[in-house]
């Protein structure tokens, strides 16, 4: 039997398949990964308190001005009786997957084997459930560490369809959760999302692929295109996150539960009428399948 290597697993992941006493040699399971040895062995060293209070005051900052990059952003925390330079905050910021926004967030920043799509949205008007969907990652400060988060968004109706924490910028998190919005929801015709590593990782782009939806990427100068999902941070962020200052990953996690199940049924926007998120998504559904019948 010739054995394949796995391919396009997330790194976390494949750490944790790799089992230390097995009869297979550790330097042979690393190449089974296709996992080099020196990332195996690394370990991570711990952001310090002061560190991650500076992060904090980033985001914040971040979410007031996102065109600062880090020679303003060095600036601004300054101004705010923090001294750091502007290479720390540039270390941090990059730390965070955020840099100024005409510059595209660093999160977007595409891997260098991974295949590149199309932008597909030009002058396409969006009318109906399911016909875009949109996903993006954005940082959450926690008062011991920090987490990412990912959401996937119905583009017509602003719903939000699915989410994930995860503590890395690893994609497997990215995957858990397109794979639920489309057990929950269906599919969409086209997804649209940067150019980020972990949206165009095999993984992520395998699912879309497998499941015939056409893949549309942002290209330079593409930024206000998730505008709606940065809308979307901005709430959750100064709504909840910043008022409730969550301690551990259980306890943001169930916030940000009850925070989208209040902005998806409850919360009432101008730009749809006055009508929830679930509301619009849900009546325009329902229209378009007794149309179809």
């Amino acid at each position: 039997m010739v054995k394949k290597k796995v391919q396009g697993t997330g790194i976390a992941l494949k750490k944790n398949m790799i089992i230390k006493k097995n009869q297979i040699s550790l330097v042979k399971q690393c190449d089974l990964l296709n996992l080099a040895r020196s990332t195996y062995y690394y370990e991570p060293v711990p952001i310090s308190d002061e560190d991650l209070n500076i992060m904090g005051e980033i985001d914040k900052i971040y979410m007031e001005f996102p065109y600062y990059g880090a020679r303003k952003m060095s600036k601004e925390l300054k101004r705010r009786d923090l001294d750091v330079g502007r290479k720390h905050a540039g270390t941090l910021m990059k730390k965070m997957g955020i840099s100024a926004l005409y510059q595209k967030k660093n999160t977007s920043k595409p891997h260098p084997g991974h295949k590149k799509y199309p932008y597909l949205l030009r002058e396409m008007k969006i009318t109906k459930p399911n016909q875009v969907w949109c996903a993006d990652i954005t940082y959450i400060k926690l008062k011991q560490g920090f987490v990412y988060l990912v959401a996937i968004m119905d583009w017509y109706s602003r719903y939000v369809l699915s989410w994930r924490l995860s503590t890395t910028m690893d994609g497997h998190f990215c995957c858990e959760a397109l794979q639920e919005a489309m057990t929950l929801y269906g599919k969409p015709e086209i997804f649209n999302t940067d150019q980020g590593s972990q949206f165009t990782g095999d993984d992520f782009t395998g699912i879309l692929e497998d499941s015939k939806i056409k893949i549309s990427m942002d290209g330079r100068g593409r930024w206000l295109d998730n505008v709606f999902i940065e809308r979307l941070w901005r709430n959750l962020k100064y709504e909840d996150i910043y008022r409730m200052d969550y301690c551990s990953i259980i306890e943001c996690r169930s916030g940000i539960r009850r925070y989208f199940e209040k902005y998806n049924n409850r919360r009432l926007h101008e730009a749809l009428g006055y009508q929830t998120p679930a509301e619009y998504y849900f009546e325009k559904a329902i229209k378009n399948y007794a149309k179809a019948i």
